[in-house]
């Protein structure tokens, strides 16, 4: 029987399964339950409580029993804390072992599941952790992060056992050994942002766990057990419960420091066909095209099928689990433009049942074509579909408009020498939502405001993937000098950061990041590249300090005025007015605004923006006087760095100034 053609509405009525699954744990007995339509028969092996035995035969081998709507089910009337298990799983006289999808915890490389007392995995007063206060979604400023490159590099002052581990992150004052030089998470709280967002750190496939004392190295877009930690980044891969307790300990330090944490998940493809969902049911979990063959709008070999009800099912108990589990307070979706909206909408409502301040945003866009309807999936152009709901896309209008298109290296944006870029420029600023005085058939990428809201769009000029934003200001301006680069980085950093929406930021933008090979070459995409390529070089702070502090400066402006940060596009409507050329200036690639403020909070009246990316100083009319510096080409804060008496203001060359009206 040809089985990819029976997953159609009739199966679904069959067989969509809505009760308990994986291992229900107590210590009397546990209760095995996985779903397996398909199947003809399934067993349940047990391997014993030795992780380091991980090739051992099989212990024990139980029958499980059929339940409904296509689950099989076995209970065990013993302790079995700590015991491996997988499933045997006989479709069409094959036998598949499958590791179970809902695992809690899983032995080394995640080849077999592990029953698990959660309970025993909570560090001491986890029932106490509690979240770092976030009053509105657009407050996030977030730090993006991988686990091994914020602490591997000698200077970052982690114990080395703890270095590249989630342990590293637990250390909170740390610094460059010899110096005060703040490092880490003892950094990223000095900057002030908000959440760290990690790169992935469920368990994933191209990691060799059994060899870490080998150069690995890899970003994490691997999936292999979505509900468990990743391994390698625990101090002990062969324990089950190590990476657990590890990644709590984790969680509870960074909320200490008063730093949310985001996780990015990667729901729309496996590491490869060979996953425990395909063994266990095989081709339904993923999409296939009209021959039948898989689809890979991934561009990772296959896509996984959201639109089906128990994927869908397993994307949401996946969320919630890690919500509730690891108290995570957001979630970042990798290629979420795979994903159909009902998916995402249905994620979002259950995140708010549990605590509306978590966080959810993801890339509106896929990696090639897919068999999901194009009005069904949540690209960026959908967002709109969402209402209001919290749920943000990435900006790559903003991305590109300020510094260049990513794929086209040699190309400029507004802040590094391309004309025309205005109205791109001010739709970042009102955060893709809609205002009248934003022309919207003149932006990179988007004939529509695509957001409703603010908190929709997430605002940024560079992430981990494609060149590093120091990388892509050199390679487009080869002749430019240090300062020059500097120069242009803290305009963009400008621009990002007085913009409206929800603020991001890829770690080490702040010092100049560069990933350069040991051929001397720029990476472009390090996503397996050594440690050389991808650590965080925390001296980079002494060369850059003044980026740095720079940035500081930036993100404490930004925490003091509710006014860069509204809740509402009826507020950015309504408050913020764009000057226009030939009337309060002259020149094009200026962009300048004024943000009525008094009607946002109380701590000033009025706020002028005027970003200048032309070589020339320029001047700009603000029609009135007595205005406070706050942020120009050499400094940026939420102090006066001088005061101004005239309604004409001096705009130095490739800089912004932010001036407010107590």
């Amino acid at each position: 029987m040809g089985r990819e053609l029976i997953f159609n509405n009739e199966f679904e009525k069959l067989y969509n399964y809505d009760g308990e699954l994986g291992v229900v744990y107590s210590k009397e007995k546990s209760k095995f339950i996985l779903w397996a339509p398909t199947a003809e028969k399934v067993d349940l092996v047990l391997y014993g409580d030795d992780g380091y035995d991980y090739n051992c035969k099989p212990v024990k081998t139980y029958n499980m029993n059929k339940g409904i709507n296509g689950t099989w089910i076995v209970e065990i009337n013993e302790e079995l804390n700590g015991q491996y298990y997988n499933y045997l799983v006989t479709i069409d006289g094959i036998v598949n072992e499958v590791v179970d999808p809902y695992a809690k915890a899983v032995g080394v490389n995640g080849k077999r599941g592990m029953v698990i007392d959660l309970n025993s995995t909570n560090p001491e007063g986890w029932e106490e952790d509690r979240k770092p206060e976030l009053k509105a979604p657009t407050d996030s400023i977030i730090y993006e992060a991988h686990v091994r490159d914020l602490t591997i590099d000698e200077t970052s002052g982690i114990k080395d056992e703890f270095k590249g581990k989630f342990k590293g992150l637990t250390e909170s004052n740390s610094h460059i050994p010899g110096t005060n030089i703040k490092t880490v998470i003892n950094h990223i709280k000095n900057m002030g942002f908000t959440h760290i967002h990690l790169l992935p750190s469920f368990d994933y496939g191209s990691v060799d766990e059994t060899k870490l004392d080998e150069p690995q190295f890899n970003w994490g877009y691997d999936p292999e057990n979505y509900n468990v930690p990743e391994g390698s980044y625990s101090t002990n891969p062969y324990l089950g419960d190590v990476r657990i307790r590890e990644f709590k300990e984790m969680v509870k330090a960074l909320h200490e420091a008063g730093i949310r944490v985001v996780m990015d998940v990667v729901y729309n493809h496996t590491f490869n066909l060979d996953s425990c969902l395909n063994k266990a049911v095989p081709k339904y979990y993923y999409r296939q095209d009209e021959e039948g063959n898989y689809s890979d709008a991934s561009a990772c070999g296959n896509e996984t099928a959201s639109d089906r009800y128990m994927f869908r099912r397993y994307m949401v108990d996946s969320v919630v689990y890690w919500a509730k589990e690891y108290h995570i307070d957001g979630f970042r979706f990798d290629l979420m433009g795979i994903h159909d909206i009902e998916t995402m909408k249905l994620i979002r409502e259950e995140l708010n049942k549990i605590d509306p301040s978590i966080i959810v945003y993801g890339e509106g866009w896929m990696g090639g074509p897919s068999p999901l309807k194009e009005d069904d999936a949540a690209l960026k152009k959908n967002t709109y579909k969402f209402g209001e709901l919290q749920i943000a896309a990435f900006s790559d209008d903003c991305r590109d408009g300020v510094k260049g298109h990513v794929f086209y290296e040699k190309e400029a944006g507004f802040a590094n020498g391309k004309d025309g870029l205005e109205e791109t420029i001010k739709f970042a600023v009102v955060a893709s939502t809609p205002h009248k005085e934003v022309d919207k058939t003149n932006i990179v990428y988007s004939d529509e405001f695509w957001a409703n809201e603010p908190y929709q769009t997430v605002t940024y000029a560079s992430a981990h993937d494609n060149y590093t934003l120091w990388d892509k200001l050199q390679i487009v301006s080869p002749e430019a000098s240090k300062e020059e680069l500097i120069k242009t980085n803290k305009l963009i950093a400008g621009i990002i950061l007085t913009s409206q929406g929800i603020s991001f930021i890829h770690a080490g933008e702040e010092m100049a990041r560069t990933k350069v090979d040991e051929d001397g070459k720029l990476v472009e995409n390090s996503f397996a590249s050594s440690d050389k390529v991808n650590k965080i070089y925390w001296d980079r702070k002494i060369e850059y300090k003044d980026l740095v502090e720079y940035y500081k400066g930036l993100i404490s402006l930004r925490k003091e005025y509710k006014a860069f940060r509204m809740n509402s596009n009826k507020d950015i409507q309504k408050n913020i007015h764009f000057l226009e050329k030939g009337k309060d200036f002259e020149s094009d690639n200026l962009v300048a605004y004024i943000i009525d403020s008094k009607n946002i909070d109380d701590k000033c009246s009025k706020i002028a923006v005027i970003i200048n990316a032309n070589e020339t100083e320029e001047k700009v009319n603000l029609h009135e006087e007595n205005w406070g510096v706050f942020v120009n080409d050499k400094k940026s804060g939420n102090e006066v760095i001088e005061v101004l008496n005239d309604d004409i203001v001096n705009i130095a060359p490739k800089s912004i100034k932010v001036l407010i009206k107590q």
